[in-house]
Formats: structure tokens, sequence, C-alpha cells
């Protein structure tokens, strides 16, 4: 789903007619002989049960690379970046919690709300400005003082503007960058 309509979507509160939009991509996935499906957005997974509804083949969700990083540094508590949509959401912390015992933190309202507006008034805009980077960081540092060991980087444009060596000393997960390598590892094992 490109960004525009994913960000109609989310932005107009249109959950289910999105999960129905994914859902015939879903199944014309599933009709042009794919093994498996990938969706890159972390907030989309949201309604990932309702877009696999009566597909047959598996969904390699997002959580699973990026949990198998976390768990192979045996970090059990981190923080979660994303678009307020995700921050927001209790999918994904619940996704972490009950599968992989992994407790997420997510940043104030008044961060998400700071975080959502750079990624879709400046990164979605190819716009990357220092005082957002340092703003974003400032975000990680207060995360870090709050107990997160390490910080999901959880939408795909959040990388663009601050990346591990930023903070070397607190892991950052690439949720696109985990997902696209191990659904290649995964595709070439099939």
């Amino acid at each position: 789903m490109n960004f525009e309509r994913s960000a109609h979507f989310v932005n107009n509160n249109l959950w289910e007619e999105g999960g129905e939009y994914l859902h015939g991509k879903a199944l014309s996935l599933e009709r042009a002989g794919a093994d498996f499906i990938i969706c890159v957005s972390n907030t989309w997974h949201r309604v990932s049960e309702a877009f696999m509804k009566d597909v047959k083949i598996p969904l390699y969700h997002i959580a699973d690379p990026t949990a198998q990083a976390i768990l192979d540094l045996k970090l059990h508590t981190v923080a979660l970046l994303g678009t307020k949509a995700t921050m927001s959401s209790d999918y994904l912390p619940n996704e972490f919690s009950s599968r992989f015992g992994i407790n997420i933190i997510v940043p104030t309202d008044e961060e998400q709300i700071y975080i959502d507006d750079v990624i879709f008034n400046e990164l979605a805009k190819s716009q990357f400005t220092e005082e957002s980077r340092q703003g974003y960081l400032k975000i990680v540092d207060e995360l870090v003082s709050r107990g997160a060991q390490g910080v999901i980087l959880g939408c795909t444009e959040i990388p663009l503007l601050i990346e591990q060596k930023d903070r070397p000393d607190i892991p950052m997960f690439n949720t696109l960058e985990l997902h696209a390598r191990g659904a290649a590892e995964r595709a070439l094992l099939d």
C-alpha cells in the first residue's frame, strides 16, 4: 500500500476499509502463487487478522524477526517509535508481550503527536532536519531513562532520520530492514 493511501485510511480512522483493501491484495498475492505474505507496515499489522481472513498462505509477521533480534540481545524491555496509530494501539505491545515476553514502552501522548507530525509532515515529504533528528533522539533518551533497553524503529521512515550510530549504546531495531531480510531468508528456504 502506498503511503498516501495508507495515510488516508489512518488519518480518517478507516481501519475496516483499509483491512478490506489489504485483504483484496492478500488474496491477489495468493492467487499469483506467493508462498507467504509480508506487510512491511507496522501500523497495518493491527488489522492483519482481517486482511488475512480466508487467505491460505501464511503472513510473515513483522514482529517475528524484530522480536528475534531483541531476544538475541537478551533484552526484555524496549521502546516503540512509529506512527501515532502504531504507538497508541495496544496491538503491537500485546503481540510482543504475549508471543515473545517482551515489554514495550511507548512515548507520552505529547511525544507521540510530535513523532507522528514529523513522520507525516517531514519524513514522508523527504524533509530531514537536524531539529527533528535531535527531537527524536531526546525522546529516545527519555524512553531509555524510563527503562527501555533498546528502541524499535517501527515506521519505515524513521530510520531515514535516526540510526544506530546516533546512539551506539542503545540497540535500535529497524523493522523494515529486519522484516525484509527475514522474508528474503524465508523465501530462499522455501
